[in-house]
Protein backbone atom coordinates (compact mmCIF):
# COMPACT_ATOMS: atom_id res chain seq x y z
CA UNK A 1 0.00 0.00 0.00
CA UNK A 2 0.82 3.50 -0.64
CA UNK A 3 0.69 6.91 1.25
CA UNK A 4 1.88 7.57 4.81
CA UNK A 5 -0.11 6.46 7.57
CA UNK A 6 -2.52 8.46 9.79
CA UNK A 7 -1.17 9.60 13.06
CA UNK A 8 -2.14 6.83 15.85
CA UNK A 9 -2.19 3.62 13.42
CA UNK A 10 1.21 2.97 13.09
CA UNK A 11 0.91 -0.40 14.47
CA UNK A 12 0.10 -3.29 12.61
CA UNK A 13 -1.74 -5.29 14.60
CA UNK A 14 -5.62 -4.63 15.14
CA UNK A 15 -8.70 -6.40 17.26
CA UNK A 16 -11.52 -7.98 14.69
CA UNK A 17 -14.16 -10.45 15.79
CA UNK A 18 -13.92 -13.35 13.71
CA UNK A 19 -16.22 -16.13 12.91
CA UNK A 20 -14.60 -19.57 12.84
CA UNK A 21 -15.39 -22.79 11.54
CA UNK A 22 -14.89 -26.27 13.06
CA UNK A 23 -14.13 -28.50 10.34
CA UNK A 24 -15.66 -31.76 12.05
CA UNK A 25 -18.54 -30.70 13.37
CA UNK A 26 -19.43 -27.36 11.41
CA UNK A 27 -20.11 -25.59 13.95
CA UNK A 28 -19.23 -21.54 13.92
CA UNK A 29 -18.02 -19.39 16.74
CA UNK A 30 -17.36 -15.87 17.30
CA UNK A 31 -14.41 -14.32 18.91
CA UNK A 32 -12.72 -11.16 19.41
CA UNK A 33 -9.35 -12.03 17.94
CA UNK A 34 -5.84 -9.31 17.22
CA UNK A 35 -4.13 -9.79 14.14
CA UNK A 36 -1.88 -8.41 11.98
CA UNK A 37 -2.74 -6.24 9.12
CA UNK A 38 -1.17 -8.32 6.45
CA UNK A 39 -4.21 -10.71 7.35
CA UNK A 40 -6.49 -8.50 5.37
CA UNK A 41 -8.13 -9.27 1.65
CA UNK A 42 -7.04 -7.66 -1.02
CA UNK A 43 -8.12 -3.99 -2.03
CA UNK A 44 -6.82 -0.42 -3.20
CA UNK A 45 -7.49 1.50 0.08
CA UNK A 46 -7.54 0.76 3.96
CA UNK A 47 -9.62 2.25 6.26
CA UNK A 48 -8.86 2.20 9.90
CA UNK A 49 -13.02 1.53 10.50
CA UNK A 50 -14.40 3.58 13.34
CA UNK A 51 -18.19 2.40 13.35
CA UNK A 52 -20.13 -0.49 11.97
CA UNK A 53 -23.38 -1.23 12.73
CA UNK A 54 -26.26 -4.75 13.55
CA UNK A 55 -28.22 -5.85 10.83
CA UNK A 56 -29.92 -8.81 10.04
CA UNK A 57 -27.73 -10.08 7.38
CA UNK A 58 -24.66 -9.59 10.02
CA UNK A 59 -27.15 -11.89 12.58
CA UNK A 60 -27.17 -14.35 10.17
CA UNK A 61 -22.84 -14.06 9.44
CA UNK A 62 -22.18 -14.75 13.35
CA UNK A 63 -24.87 -17.35 13.64
CA UNK A 64 -24.64 -20.69 14.60
CA UNK A 65 -24.81 -22.26 10.90
CA UNK A 66 -22.88 -19.21 9.33
CA UNK A 67 -26.00 -17.95 7.41
CA UNK A 68 -24.58 -16.04 3.92
CA UNK A 69 -20.73 -17.02 4.90
CA UNK A 70 -18.92 -19.57 2.41
CA UNK A 71 -15.40 -18.25 3.52
CA UNK A 72 -13.95 -18.61 7.27
CA UNK A 73 -12.26 -17.14 9.03
CA UNK A 74 -14.60 -14.17 8.54
CA UNK A 75 -14.88 -10.66 10.22
CA UNK A 76 -18.91 -9.62 9.66
CA UNK A 77 -20.08 -6.31 9.36
CA UNK A 78 -22.00 -5.06 6.14
CA UNK A 79 -21.19 -1.62 6.41
CA UNK A 80 -18.61 0.44 7.80
CA UNK A 81 -17.49 4.16 8.18
CA UNK A 82 -13.66 5.68 9.06
CA UNK A 83 -10.72 7.11 8.06
CA UNK A 84 -8.40 6.31 5.01
CA UNK A 85 -5.57 4.74 6.57
CA UNK A 86 -3.19 3.99 2.94
CA UNK A 87 -4.52 4.49 -0.91
CA UNK A 88 -3.24 3.00 -3.82
CA UNK A 89 -6.03 5.25 -5.53
CA UNK A 90 -5.76 8.36 -6.65
CA UNK A 91 -9.40 9.59 -5.35
CA UNK A 92 -8.59 8.57 -1.59
CA UNK A 93 -5.80 9.71 0.60
CA UNK A 94 -4.69 8.75 3.93
CA UNK A 95 -7.17 11.07 6.48
CA UNK A 96 -10.05 11.22 4.08
CA UNK A 97 -13.14 10.45 5.84
CA UNK A 98 -15.32 7.56 4.09
CA UNK A 99 -18.35 5.18 4.29
CA UNK A 100 -18.73 1.87 2.76
CA UNK A 101 -22.12 -0.10 2.28
CA UNK A 102 -23.20 -3.22 -0.10
CA UNK A 103 -20.96 -5.13 -1.99
CA UNK A 104 -21.19 -8.09 -0.11
CA UNK A 105 -18.91 -7.04 2.23
CA UNK A 106 -19.32 -8.96 5.50
CA UNK A 107 -20.70 -11.37 3.47
CA UNK A 108 -17.95 -12.40 0.49
CA UNK A 109 -15.53 -10.22 1.79
CA UNK A 110 -14.03 -8.91 5.03
CA UNK A 111 -16.43 -6.24 6.67
CA UNK A 112 -16.42 -3.78 9.04
CA UNK A 113 -16.42 -6.08 12.89
CA UNK A 114 -12.51 -4.76 12.49
CA UNK A 115 -10.71 -1.73 13.41
CA UNK A 116 -9.03 -2.04 9.82
CA UNK A 117 -10.10 -2.98 6.64
CA UNK A 118 -8.93 -2.87 2.83
CA UNK A 119 -11.15 -2.96 0.13
CA UNK A 120 -11.50 -1.92 -3.52
CA UNK A 121 -11.51 1.99 -4.13
CA UNK A 122 -14.63 1.48 -6.05
CA UNK A 123 -17.04 0.31 -3.41
CA UNK A 124 -16.49 3.48 -0.83
CA UNK A 125 -18.14 6.98 -1.23
CA UNK A 126 -16.71 10.27 0.39
CA UNK A 127 -18.77 10.97 3.79
CA UNK A 128 -20.45 14.45 2.94
CA UNK A 129 -20.50 17.61 4.98
CA UNK A 130 -22.55 17.21 7.83
CA UNK A 131 -22.15 13.70 8.88
CA UNK A 132 -19.35 12.37 11.16
CA UNK A 133 -18.54 8.69 10.91
CA UNK A 134 -20.94 7.62 13.93
CA UNK A 135 -23.86 9.98 12.31
CA UNK A 136 -22.87 8.00 9.22
CA UNK A 137 -23.33 4.32 10.65
CA UNK A 138 -26.39 5.60 12.95
CA UNK A 139 -27.93 5.79 9.60
CA UNK A 140 -25.71 2.87 8.14
CA UNK A 141 -26.87 0.63 5.48
CA UNK A 142 -30.13 0.32 6.80
CA UNK A 143 -30.85 4.32 6.92
CA UNK A 144 -29.21 3.95 3.08
CA UNK A 145 -31.88 1.61 2.09
CA UNK A 146 -34.48 3.95 3.77
CA UNK A 147 -33.11 6.84 1.61
CA UNK A 148 -32.86 4.79 -1.47
CA UNK A 149 -36.69 3.52 -0.72
CA UNK A 150 -37.88 7.27 -0.49
CA UNK A 151 -35.71 7.94 -3.29
CA UNK A 152 -37.82 5.79 -5.33
CA UNK A 153 -41.07 6.70 -4.08
CA UNK A 154 -40.36 10.34 -4.85
CA UNK A 155 -39.09 9.36 -8.49
CA UNK A 156 -42.72 7.95 -9.14
CA UNK A 157 -44.70 10.55 -7.31
CA UNK A 158 -45.98 10.48 -3.94
CA UNK A 159 -49.92 11.40 -3.60
CA UNK A 160 -51.98 13.31 -1.57
CA UNK A 161 -52.31 11.51 2.00
CA UNK A 162 -50.66 9.13 4.24
CA UNK A 163 -47.55 7.21 3.79
CA UNK A 164 -46.98 3.57 5.41
CA UNK A 165 -44.19 2.17 6.74
CA UNK A 166 -44.02 -1.54 7.58
CA UNK A 167 -41.62 -3.27 10.04
CA UNK A 168 -41.40 0.78 11.52
CA UNK A 169 -39.02 -0.14 14.44
CA UNK A 170 -36.40 -1.92 12.89
CA UNK A 171 -33.57 -0.66 11.22
CA UNK A 172 -35.13 0.50 7.58
CA UNK A 173 -38.47 1.40 9.23
CA UNK A 174 -37.11 3.52 12.27
CA UNK A 175 -35.10 5.85 9.60
CA UNK A 176 -37.75 6.03 6.75
CA UNK A 177 -40.54 7.06 9.47
CA UNK A 178 -38.19 9.67 10.34
CA UNK A 179 -37.13 10.89 6.81
CA UNK A 180 -40.86 10.91 5.33
CA UNK A 181 -41.84 12.85 8.46
CA UNK A 182 -38.98 15.36 8.01
CA UNK A 183 -40.05 15.58 4.25
CA UNK A 184 -43.31 16.66 5.13
CA UNK A 185 -45.57 13.43 4.68
CA UNK A 186 -47.93 12.06 7.20
CA UNK A 187 -46.64 8.63 8.06
CA UNK A 188 -48.64 5.79 8.81
CA UNK A 189 -45.94 3.53 10.97
CA UNK A 190 -46.81 -0.78 11.15
CA UNK A 191 -45.74 -2.32 14.61
CA UNK A 192 -46.30 -5.23 16.29
CA UNK A 193 -44.82 -4.24 19.17
CA UNK A 194 -47.17 -1.93 20.88
CA UNK A 195 -44.24 -0.75 23.49
CA UNK A 196 -42.45 0.99 20.37
CA UNK A 197 -45.56 2.97 19.75
CA UNK A 198 -44.07 6.37 21.96
CA UNK A 199 -40.33 5.74 19.89
CA UNK A 200 -42.46 5.55 16.62
CA UNK A 201 -44.04 9.16 17.51
CA UNK A 202 -41.00 10.59 18.45
CA UNK A 203 -39.42 9.81 14.42
CA UNK A 204 -42.39 11.39 13.20
CA UNK A 205 -45.55 8.95 12.83
CA UNK A 206 -48.76 10.61 12.70
CA UNK A 207 -50.25 6.99 13.40
CA UNK A 208 -49.34 3.29 14.73
CA UNK A 209 -50.99 0.47 12.57
CA UNK A 210 -50.77 -2.92 14.85
CA UNK A 211 -49.34 -5.55 12.42
CA UNK A 212 -52.31 -7.37 12.93
CA UNK A 213 -54.56 -5.14 11.08
CA UNK A 214 -52.61 -6.01 8.12
CA UNK A 215 -51.62 -9.61 8.83
CA UNK A 216 -55.16 -11.17 7.89
CA UNK A 217 -54.72 -12.82 4.60
CA UNK A 218 -55.72 -11.28 1.42
CA UNK A 219 -59.76 -12.04 0.89
CA UNK A 220 -60.16 -9.25 -1.69
CA UNK A 221 -57.25 -8.40 -4.13
CA UNK A 222 -58.77 -4.57 -4.21
CA UNK A 223 -59.81 -2.83 -0.41
CA UNK A 224 -60.38 0.79 -0.01
CA UNK A 225 -57.45 3.26 -1.28
CA UNK A 226 -55.87 4.02 1.85
CA UNK A 227 -52.29 4.84 1.35
CA UNK A 228 -50.73 7.08 -1.06
CA UNK A 229 -46.76 5.50 -1.00
CA UNK A 230 -45.38 2.64 1.59
CA UNK A 231 -41.90 1.68 2.52
CA UNK A 232 -42.69 -1.89 2.79
CA UNK A 233 -39.62 -3.45 4.80
CA UNK A 234 -41.12 -6.59 5.71
CA UNK A 235 -42.95 -8.23 2.29
CA UNK A 236 -44.80 -11.82 2.29
CA UNK A 237 -48.34 -11.68 3.33
CA UNK A 238 -48.09 -7.90 4.30
CA UNK A 239 -47.18 -6.67 1.14
CA UNK A 240 -49.84 -8.33 -1.15
CA UNK A 241 -52.31 -6.88 1.59
CA UNK A 242 -50.64 -3.67 1.15
CA UNK A 243 -50.72 -4.04 -2.65
CA UNK A 244 -54.73 -3.82 -2.70
CA UNK A 245 -54.70 -0.54 -0.18
CA UNK A 246 -52.59 1.78 -2.41
CA UNK A 247 -54.37 5.14 -4.44
CA UNK A 248 -54.36 4.87 -7.75
CA UNK A 249 -51.16 5.26 -9.21
CA UNK A 250 -49.31 5.18 -5.73
CA UNK A 251 -45.86 3.32 -5.25
CA UNK A 252 -44.72 0.60 -2.68
CA UNK A 253 -41.09 0.57 -2.58
CA UNK A 254 -40.03 -3.00 -0.84
CA UNK A 255 -36.97 -3.65 0.83
CA UNK A 256 -37.23 -6.49 3.14
CA UNK A 257 -38.03 -10.67 3.10
CA UNK A 258 -38.72 -10.67 7.03
CA UNK A 259 -42.24 -12.02 5.81
CA UNK A 260 -40.70 -14.34 3.20
CA UNK A 261 -39.92 -14.30 -0.32
CA UNK A 262 -43.32 -15.21 -1.64
CA UNK A 263 -45.78 -12.78 -2.96
CA UNK A 264 -49.30 -14.27 -2.46
CA UNK A 265 -50.99 -11.42 -4.59
CA UNK A 266 -52.88 -11.12 -7.62
CA UNK A 267 -52.51 -8.68 -10.91
CA UNK A 268 -55.01 -7.01 -9.98
CA UNK A 269 -53.84 -3.88 -8.28
CA UNK A 270 -51.31 -3.57 -10.69
CA UNK A 271 -53.61 -3.27 -13.67
CA UNK A 272 -56.81 -1.85 -12.02
CA UNK A 273 -55.09 0.62 -10.20
CA UNK A 274 -51.78 1.14 -11.43
CA UNK A 275 -50.17 0.01 -8.33
CA UNK A 276 -46.46 0.28 -8.82
CA UNK A 277 -43.99 -2.20 -7.62
CA UNK A 278 -40.50 -0.87 -6.64
CA UNK A 279 -37.76 -3.62 -5.91
CA UNK A 280 -34.75 -1.75 -3.13
CA UNK A 281 -31.69 -3.77 -3.79
CA UNK A 282 -28.46 -1.63 -1.70
CA UNK A 283 -25.87 -4.10 -2.07
CA UNK A 284 -25.07 -3.08 -5.74
CA UNK A 285 -25.87 0.68 -6.18
CA UNK A 286 -24.27 2.60 -9.49
CA UNK A 287 -21.61 5.57 -7.60
CA UNK A 288 -23.93 8.51 -8.46
CA UNK A 289 -26.57 6.81 -6.63
CA UNK A 290 -25.03 5.94 -4.17
CA UNK A 291 -23.28 9.55 -3.84
CA UNK A 292 -26.66 11.12 -4.38
CA UNK A 293 -28.41 8.99 -1.12
CA UNK A 294 -25.48 9.77 0.90
CA UNK A 295 -25.76 13.73 0.37
CA UNK A 296 -30.06 13.71 0.61
CA UNK A 297 -29.22 11.77 4.20
CA UNK A 298 -26.60 14.41 5.27
CA UNK A 299 -29.43 17.02 3.76
CA UNK A 300 -32.83 15.70 4.75
CA UNK A 301 -32.55 13.71 8.06
CA UNK A 302 -32.84 15.24 10.93
CA UNK A 303 -30.05 14.23 13.04
CA UNK A 304 -31.03 14.84 16.71
CA UNK A 305 -33.68 12.33 15.92
CA UNK A 306 -31.16 9.75 15.39
CA UNK A 307 -30.16 9.36 18.82
CA UNK A 308 -33.39 8.06 19.96
CA UNK A 309 -32.85 5.28 17.41
CA UNK A 310 -29.11 4.42 18.71
CA UNK A 311 -27.70 2.20 20.87
CA UNK A 312 -24.36 1.70 20.92
CA UNK A 313 -22.14 -1.55 21.06
CA UNK A 314 -18.51 -3.08 21.14
CA UNK A 315 -16.95 -5.88 19.53
CA UNK A 316 -17.66 -7.99 22.45
CA UNK A 317 -20.69 -7.32 22.80
CA UNK A 318 -21.32 -8.36 18.95
CA UNK A 319 -21.92 -12.50 19.35
CA UNK A 320 -25.21 -11.79 21.59
CA UNK A 321 -26.85 -8.79 19.40
CA UNK A 322 -26.59 -10.73 16.13
CA UNK A 323 -28.66 -13.52 18.47
CA UNK A 324 -30.85 -10.84 19.38
CA UNK A 325 -31.87 -9.26 15.88
CA UNK A 326 -32.40 -12.85 14.69
CA UNK A 327 -35.42 -12.84 17.27
CA UNK A 328 -36.66 -9.61 16.27
CA UNK A 329 -35.33 -8.00 19.72
CA UNK A 330 -33.12 -4.86 18.35
CA UNK A 331 -34.79 -1.50 18.07
CA UNK A 332 -33.90 0.56 16.02
CA UNK A 333 -30.34 1.16 15.12
CA UNK A 334 -27.19 -0.23 16.87
CA UNK A 335 -23.90 1.25 16.06
CA UNK A 336 -20.86 -0.45 17.17
CA UNK A 337 -17.52 1.12 18.32
CA UNK A 338 -14.82 -0.87 16.98
CA UNK A 339 -12.13 0.59 19.17
CA UNK A 340 -14.45 0.60 22.85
Amino acid sequence: MTGERIPGMESDMFKALVVSKDEESGKTSAAVEEMDVDRLPEGEVTVAVEYSTVNYKDGLCIGPGGGLVRNYPHVPGIDFAGTVEASEDARYAPGDKVVLTGWRVGEAHWGGYAQRARVKADWLVPLPEGLDTRAAMAVGTAGFTAMLAVMALEDHGIKDGPVLVTGAAGGVGSVAVALLAALGHEVAAVTGRPETSDYLTGLGAARIVAREELAETVKRPLEAETWSGCVDAVGGAMLARVLGQMKYGASVAAVGLAGGAGLPATVIPFLLRGVNLLGIDSVMQPYDNRLRAWERIAGDLPMEKLDAMVQMAALADLPQLGADILKGQVKGRVVVDVNA
